[in-house]
């Protein structure tokens, strides 16, 4: 459904699955599990796999830190998109690489759900693109001293906030990691 013209490709986007980012992750097993069958299922599809590697003034680009964590790894060819701000079309080459791919449709997952995921939810919803969420396959570190709700309250209203997202001619939505069927998705 999405508004963008002549491109009905699909794509998973794994956002930000950092060894820093997700040290402290709530279910980090689990979501890193469900990750893995995602880029295992995606591949055998031959839906496109997208990385996004975030740095800032507190992840510094090269670090330990900021390297893909070593239960994930990107495959020969597989674009890395690198990102400074939480939503990863803002000042990045993604919109060229899902160009290029003919990518309308995004499946999404990564960390952390409150910042990094609803940006780019956000930003592909209103760039014209189909985004969804993989409810089981984003996470995020307790915040809680910080004023945020714990980290499963903070996914549980993710999952039940973009599940009945929409836009004219764009649709947002939540699938769990089994019902995932990248052959369903891809045109």
């Amino acid at each position: 459904m999405t508004t963008l013209a002549d491109r009905p490709n699909t794509a998973l986007v794994i956002v930000d699955l950092q060894n820093e980012v997700v040290a402290n992750a709530y279910r980090r097993h689990e979501v890193l599990d469900a990750v893995n069958m995602l880029i295992e299922r995606a591949r055998n599809a031959r839906v496109p796999v997208v990385w996004v590697r975030h740095a800032d003034d507190e992840l510094t680009a090269g670090s330990k830190g900021w390297q893909i964590v070593a239960e994930l790894a990107p495959a020969p060819g597989e674009v890395i998109v690198e990102k400074n701000y939480s939503d990863t079309f803002e000042g990045t080459d993604l919109e060229k690489v899902l160009t290029r791919l003919g990518v309308g449709k995004l499946i999404v997952a990564g960390a952390q759900t409150a910042m990094c995921i609803r940006s780019t939810l956000h930003g592909a919803l209103v760039r014209g693109y189909d985004a969804t969420l993989v409810s089981d396959a984003h996470t995020t570190e307790d915040m809680t001293k910080r004023g945020a709700p714990p980290p499963d309250a903070v996914i549980r209203h993710t999952n039940l906030y973009w599940s009945n997202q929409r836009a004219p001619g764009r649709l947002g939505g939540v699938i769990s990691s089994e019902d995932a069927d990248f052959a369903l998705f891809d045109s």
